[in-house]
């Protein structure tokens, strides 16, 4: 996961979010620019660098810290928890899971793999879940379709079009998954990553 180390050192001096997160779920979408740095795995009609705004949403999510040798199992496992607790608290999410990563080096990282809900849990969750608002505001969306492992590709795009485009990148960014990261198979995932901007 190189692509993924060098798009958190150039988002750099990145300024990891503390309490709060940024969800991108029903983001509201402005006309996408054009960029030289889109990917050919891309389907026509597929974001980008579509600019969007981010709604403020509550999510439940498990806090955890994995390996960039085996991140997307590490953050399935995530994901396996939160669903294990909604399920039994008959919680339906109100949107796709999110990986929000929190911190990063070059051998490992932290995460908070998440669910939005629709309101909070009257018995919150306890352990590693928990429930937090996210921070809504502008962010530019871009699409991956492929394996997780093959993300370096996409990240590498990302970075070169920041830099094309001048943008300063809020510290932060996120990845929404339109299918279930639980049990697609890998090479049929598509991500979306939202990097928030100032």
């Amino acid at each position: 996961m190189s692509g993924l180390r060098v798009m958190l050192a150039v988002v750099s001096a990145l300024v990891w979010l503390g309490t709060g997160a940024t969800g991108p779920a029903a983001a509201q979408a402005a006309p996408a620019q054009e960029n030289s740095s889109r990917p050919e795995s891309l389907q026509p009609g597929d974001a980008f660098g579509e600019e969007v705004n981010l709604p403020e949403q509550t999510i439940i999510f498990f806090a955890g810290t994995g390996q960039w040798d085996n991140a997307f199992e590490t953050i399935v496992d995530g994901f396996k928890a939160v669903d294990g607790y909604l399920k039994k608290a008959g919680i339906k999410p109100s949107g796709p899971p999110m990986t929000i990563y929190t911190s990063t080096n070059d051998t490992s990282f932290q995460f908070r793999a998440a669910f939005p809900i629709s309101e909070p849990p009257k018995d919150p969750p306890t352990g590693d879940l928990a429930v937090a608002k996210t921070s809504p505001g502008r962010a530019f969306k871009f699409v991956h379709r492929g394996s997780y492992d093959d993300m370096d590709t996409t990240y590498d795009a990302i970075t070169n079009f920041l830099d094309e485009k001048q943008l300063d990148a809020k510290g932060l960014f996120i990845e929404q998954y339109v299918t279930d990261p639980i049990t697609t198979p890998q090479e049929k995932l598509v991500v979306e990553v939202f990097v928030p901007v100032k």
